[in-house]
């Protein structure tokens, strides 16, 4: 059965919790996309609080009580939570993100600086090796010899599926195809996961290409039944 995430892109916590609230007892993980307006040009929660000058030590702020443990991010009871970081050097927030709840990271390469976040992943807390997963995003445009020296370090690998990262919506990018069968050539038994204008059209290609993973946004949002599109795909 191929594993499905539902993914959500959102502009403020308000919306966060509107979109979670569809998934409670649909599904158990959800990809959060968040954005910081610089290494893609979108802005997403958290990233509107803080530049609204609502930091992250800002009183009564949504984000503030997350991170003092006063509440939990929406559903965090029912729903295990994996942030796509379309984040400048994420790497050098990842206490921050870890503190949302994370159960899984994903760091783009593109927005990392090389030997920097190499250091960070070989020297990452056995603690949080335990109990978040860590995988690596490449864009189309990018030659996969960028993930040698990370692949010993990290879970899975996403491919995205679009050239423009950080909206959902976009055209499918054929290119991720070739990208795919070369990551499972020559790592066989990598997890290799798939985000970006996946839909019932392009997943049976990349399934066939070699992926084990799909994470999907607008083919189950815009669905007329979540429950039923989701294990459509889980079944392909």
């Amino acid at each position: 059965m191929t594993e499905i995430t539902p993914a959500v892109l959102v502009e403020n916590f308000s919306e966060l919790n509107e979109k979670l609230a569809k998934f409670v007892n649909i599904t158990k993980m959800i990809q959060i996309d968040i954005c910081d307006g610089k290494f893609v040009p979108s802005t997403s929660w958290p990233f509107d609080e803080l530049r609204a000058g609502q930091d992250k030590h800002a009183v009564g702020s949504n984000l503030k009580k997350i991170l003092d443990e006063e509440e939990g991010m929406p559903f965090w009871n029912s729903i295990d939570f994996e942030f796509d970081l379309m984040v400048l050097n994420a790497h050098k927030q990842f206490e921050f993100f870890s503190k949302l709840g994370a159960k899984s990271l994903v760091f783009h390469v593109e927005a990392e600086d090389e030997y920097s976040f190499k250091e960070f992943l070989e020297s990452l807390d056995p603690y949080w090796r335990d109990n978040i997963k860590i995988g690596v995003a490449i864009n189309t445009t990018t030659d996969i010899t960028k993930l040698e020296p990370l692949i010993n370090c990290v879970d899975f690998v996403q491919c995205m599926g679009i050239e423009k990262v950080g909206f959902q919506g976009e055209a499918f990018d054929e290119r991720v195809l070739k990208q795919i069968k070369d990551l499972r050539l020559k790592y066989t038994e990598l997890s290799i996961s798939v985000d970006g204008a996946v839909n019932e059209e392009t997943a049976p290609l990349l399934l066939e290409a070699g992926a084990n993973r799909l994470v999907i946004g607008s083919a189950i949002l815009n669905s007329y039944d979540m429950r039923e599109t989701i294990r459509e795909f889980e079944r392909l």
